[in-house]
Parts: structure tokens; C-alpha cells; sequence
């Protein structure tokens, strides 16, 4: 009996390094679109998901274009070839989601800002009418 391959196979990847590599690509399609569907991941955040998801499957499927990727780079095999395609996805998400948290991060001051100077207006407003009630209620 022989073994299912993919035609380039012999070209790249290892043939059980392919099949991890194709069904871990497939798995990480299929959780962020289900993130996705009970929106607990935002559609922006979805699509850099997506697109890393889609270019390892594609890498994975079509071993030769990883072969090329790893001559032109310099890389000596294509699974190392793989594993820093996927390390530079990460390094980019990072940065992005570092960006992401840096700006929500000086939103939440400036929120925190403006709900202390609200605070603060609705005190002396307080406090001013509670002053005019009471003087009121004293005169005859």
C-alpha cells in the first residue's frame, strides 16, 4: 500500500513534516473562523490570522515554493525555511498588537482624564446646590 504524497513533496518538506505543517495550518483556518463566527476575535485581527494561516498552508501544500523561498534566502532546508516564515508572523503580530495596545493604552488615559475632571465638576456642583438648599431652608 502506498502512502498518500503530494507531487512536490520530494522537492521540500519531509512528507510527515508536510502533513503536520498542512493540518496545523488547516486547524488555525478553522479556529479563527470559529473566533470569529462567536466574536471573540475582532475581524481586523482575523485577517492577519487568516492571511499567516493561509500563506503556511500554501507553503506547506506547495513544498517547492518553500524550496525556492529557502535558496533565495539562503536557508539550507526548507523546514527551517517554514519555521521562519511562521517566526516572522509572529514577530509582525506582535508589533501590531503591541501598536494596538499602546494606542488603547492612551485612550484609557484620557478617558480616566476627562472621568476625573467630570467627577470633579459634578462634586462642586453638588456641593454648590447643597450649600444654596441649606441656606434656603434657614431663612424664615
Amino acid at each position: 500500500m502506498t502512502a498518500l504524497a503530494f507531487p512536490l513533496a520530494a522537492t521540500g518538506l519531509d512528507e510527515k513534516l508536510q502533513w503536520v505543517t498542512i493540518i496545523g495550518s488547516a486547524v488555525l483556518l478553522a479556529i479563527v473562523f470559529e473566533l470569529v463566527r462567536q466574536r471573540r476575535l475582532m475581524e481586523r485581527y482575523s485577517l492577519l490570522w487568516l492571511f499567516a494561516a493561509a500563506v503556511l498552508l500554501l507553503l506547506a501544500v506547495f513544498s517547492d515554493l518553500l524550496t525556492t523561498l529557502s535558496e533565495a534566502v539562503g536557508i539550507q532546508t526548507p523546514s527551517n525555511a517554514l519555521f521562519f516564515v511562521m517566526f516572522g508572523f509572529v514577530i509582525l503580530m506582535l508589533l501590531h498588537f503591541s501598536a494596538s495596545i499602546s494606542k488603547l493604552s492612551d485612550e484609557l488615559k484620557v478617558m480616566a482624564q476627562r472621568h476625573a475632571a467630570a467627577e470633579e465638576r459634578l462634586r462642586r456642583l453638588e456641593k454648590g446646590d447643597a450649600g444654596r438648599g441649606a441656606g434656603e431652608a434657614g431663612e424664615p
